[in-house]
């Protein structure tokens, strides 16, 4: 895929951000949010938006979500632990993995497939890392052990991969109806001019 227009950045950059926004803040709270799309907006924003900067804004964003979060709304500060830190090689996995895929996006079902299988592998890496730094270094289990880290990641792995996916698939669902829109806009002004 070719690098998006300064226009088609900042689009996506937009929606991802907000994205983020409104589905973070929520993260840790009630039934009535949608589930936190940060892992998927890590990886969507490597295939798309690709610049180191980008990823650090990315990051940024993230971070200073759960401080406000946590300072004005009376988030938990539960899952701030020194294991924090480990949210950036985590989200790392998801941004790097779309960035080395996002030449072989083509539009074709196989590159969207292609791009989807490598959103599974980098979202079990992201997966694997938060929640190992967590379990192995936050500090909030008492005596962690690979059977009780092992059956924590069985229970809770599959439901972030699961939802980092969906929102996935609704990125590249996007990426194909807006690639339709643009062959169509494209022939209609051939055919005028």
């Amino acid at each position: 895929m070719k690098p998006l227009s300064r226009t088609g950045f900042v689009c996506v950059a937009t929606v991802l951000a907000a994205l983020m926004l409104a589905t973070r803040i929520g993260h840790l709270g009630d039934a009535l949010h949608l589930p936190d799309a940060s892992m998927a907006v890590f990886f969507l924003g490597g295939l798309y938006l690709r610049r180191h900067l980008a990823f650090v804004a990315c990051l940024l964003l993230a971070v200073l979500i759960d401080w406000a979060v946590i300072t004005f709304a009376g988030v938990s500060t539960f899952c701030v632990t020194a294991a924090y830190a480990f949210l950036l090689p985590a989200y790392a996995a998801l941004w790097y993995g779309g960035r080395l895929y996002t030449r072989r996006l083509d539009g074709s079902a196989l590159s969207l497939l292609g791009a989807f299988g490598v959103a599974l592998v980098s979202a079990s890496a992201c997966f694997a890392i938060s929640n190992g730094s967590f379990y192995w270094l936050g500090g909030r289990y008492p005596h962690p052990d690979l059977a009780g880290y092992l059956a924590g990641a069985w229970r809770w792995g599959p439901l972030f991969v699961r939802v980092t996916l969906g929102y996935v698939a609704a990125g590249l669902l996007a990426h194909v109806v807006v690639q339709a829109l643009a062959r169509r806009l494209h022939a209609g002004a051939t055919a005028h001019a």
